[in-house]
């Protein structure tokens, strides 16, 4: 991805697409610098890797009526924990993603008289953030049982991790469900897919975030798939997944 400037940042936040209401996204991702210096460091400090952390903070124009408007959501997600997916610049399958699992740790709202009312929020990662790409983009209805696009993640080594998040933005239909898994195959064709992670069945809208448990997986190749029920069932929701 060359230079560009920021113009259609997205923000998935649990169950909510915050993109419409936010004009500012900042990603930041630390490792702690403990001290490690003794006789033989030659006069220099020596440090090695703590703890790591990595925070998600988002500001813009409020809104509030349903579960998809900033207030709706801050408030439902606030001191819990959930998936947060933000995308640089658009949100098709392949484009870039940050995902990481955040508890909702802070939400302002307000400001002075005059001003477009304004809100600002931070997600605390609860998980390490990972640098992927996205699976299934969140404009695109789904009705029926199918499969995505497939992505080019590349193989997991031992002691790396799948990461995938899940953002179920809607639900509509009468006793709508979805079950949506992420897919392996060894090349773009999945002629034999195999499952890695398969997410809690859905009728509503929410997210999650799943990780595989450390074990490598020579796959290259991945994509999700998903089962839908219900009479006259349709869902809009955005995928992402990536190594660690």
């Amino acid at each position: 991805m060359a230079k560009f400037v920021l113009l259609n940042a997205r923000l998935f936040a649990v169950g909510a697409d915050l993109t419409g209401a936010s004009n500012k996204i900042e990603l930041t991702a630390e490792v702690e610098d403990k001290e490690t210096t003794n006789y033989y460091s030659a006069g220099y400090k020596e440090v090695i890797g703590g703890l790591g952390s990595a925070e998600v903070t988002a500001e813009g124009q409020w809104e509030a009526a349903d579960s998809s408007k900033v207030d709706n959501a801050s408030w439902a997600q606030l001191g819990g924990v959930g998936p947060w997916t933000a995308c640089p610049d658009n949100a098709a399958v392949g484009d870039l993603a940050y995902i990481t699992q955040c508890l909702r740790s802070s939400y302002t709202l307000g400001g002075a008289v005059g001003d477009v009312a304004p809100w600002s929020g931070k997600g605390a990662s609860a998980w390490p953030l990972v640098r992927g790409q996205m699976a299934h983009p969140a404009g695109t209805a789904r009705t029926s049982t199918g499969t995505g696009t497939g992505v080019e993640l590349g193989a997991v080594a031992a002691g790396k991790r799948l990461y995938a998040a899940l953002h179920v933005l809607s639900a509509s239909g009468t006793t709508p469900s979805i079950t949506a898994r992420i897919e392996s195959d060894a090349d773009n064709t999945f002629a034999s897919p195999t499952t890695q992670l398969t997410f809690t069945a859905a009728t509503a809208a929410g997210g999650e975030a799943l990780r595989t448990t450390g074990g490598a997986i020579t796959d290259t190749w991945f994509r999700v798939a998903w089962t839908i029920s219900g009479t006259t069932p349709s869902f809009l929701f955005a995928t992402s997944f990536g190594i660690r």
